[in-house]
C-alpha cells in the first residue's frame, strides 16, 4: 500500500478535492460507464467520502444494492454522512481492502473502483477478489492516472520534477493505466471499453481540482527525493501566484471489463 496516510486531515482534504467541479465531471463519465440499472447490486472498493456511492444509490432504486468498503476509518466517516438517499437503499459502509473485500462470493452484479488501484501492491490477487464476488457476466470499472501525463506550469520546471518524483512514492504503481489492460486480461476479464478521462484547469481557481492537489503533495512531499519542506513551500506558493497563467492538465484512464 502507499505511503499516503488517509488520517482525517487529508480525509478531509480529499473530500474538498472530490466537490470540485472536475471531480463532480469525473462521476458524471464513470456513471455513465456504470450505466447502472434499477436493482443493481454494486461495491465501491474504496469507497472514499462516499460521495460515487450516494449517487449510485439513487440510481439503483429501493431495490437495488450499493455497498462501499475503505481501508480508512476517517473516510468510512465521512461516507457514513451521506450513506442515507432518498429513493434509494443506504449506503452498507464496512471496512475492507480490495484484496480482502468483505463479501461472499457472486454477491455483486457491478464493482467500481476509482483511483485505488494505482496504490495496491497486488494487483492480481485485487482482481481475483473482485472476480469472486461479481456473479457471472458481472462488470468492473477501474480508473487510475498515469502521472506521467501531468502537465504543470511552473516557473521552475526542474524544482516542479522533483517535486513530482517525490509525489510518486505515495503510489505502487504511477502509472499502471498502462499495464491494466493486460492485468485484467490474466484475471479472466475481458475488456470491453477503454476511455481516457482528461482534467484541464486553466487559470488559478481554489475550487478546483489542481488546487487541491497542491495542498496534499505540499504536505507529503518534504523529506522525500531530497525535496525539503522550504523547497515544497516555495512550489506550492508558486503555482498559486500564476494566476491567469496557471496552466494545469492531467489524464486519468477509465476500463470497463466484463467477468467470463
Amino acid at each position: 500500500m502507499s505511503n499516503l496516510q488517509f488520517d482525517p486531515q487529508v480525509s478531509r482534504q480529499i473530500e474538498s478535492v472530490y466537490t470540485t467541479p472536475d471531480v463532480v465531471e469525473q462521476r458524471r463519465v464513470v456513471r455513465t460507464a456504470l450505466a447502472l440499472r434499477p436493482g443493481d447490486r454494486v461495491l465501491d472498493v474504496g469507497v472514499g467520502p462516499g460521495l460515487l456511492a450516494a449517487e449510485m444509490a439513487a440510481e439503483v432504486g429501493p431495490d437495488g444494492r450499493v455497498c462501499g468498503i475503505d481501508i480508512s476509518d476517517s473516510m468510512l466517516a465521512i461516507a457514513s454522512t451521506r450513506a442515507k438517499v432518498p429513493d434509494g437503499p443506504e449506503v452498507e459502509l464496512e471496512l475492507g481492502s480490495a484484496d480482502r473485500i468483505p463479501h461472499g462470493a457472486e454477491s455483486f452484479d457491478v464493482v467500481v473502483s476509482t483511483q485505488v488501484f494505482e496504490y495496491l501492491d497486488d494487483v492480481p490477487g485485487a482482481l481475483n477478489e473482485i472476480r469472486r464476488v461479481l456473479r457471472p457476466a458481472g462488470r468492473v470499472i477501474l480508473l487510475d492516472t498515469d502521472w506521467d501525463s501531468i502537465v504543470w506550469r511552473s516557473s521552475d520546471d526542474a524544482r516542479m520534477a522533483r517535486v513530482m518524483t517525490a509525489f510518486e512514492e505515495h503510489l505502487e504503481d504511477p502509472h499502471l493505466p498502462r499495464t491494466l489492460g493486460d492485468a485484467l486480461d490474466k484475471a479472466g476479464f475481458t475488456v470491453t471499453h477503454r476511455q481516457v478521462v482528461p482534467m484541464l484547469n486553466v487559470g488559478y481557481d481554489a475550487r478546483t481540482y489542481s488546487a487541491g492537489l497542491i495542498d496534499i503533495v505540499e504536505a507529503f512531499v518534504p523529506g522525500r527525493a531530497k525535496v525539503t519542506e522550504q523547497e515544497a513551500t516555495a512550489w506550492a506558493t508558486d503555482l498559486r501566484n500564476l494566476a491567469a497563467s496557471y496552466f494545469f492538465s492531467l489524464n486519468r484512464y477509465l476500463f470497463v471489463a466484463s467477468a467470463l
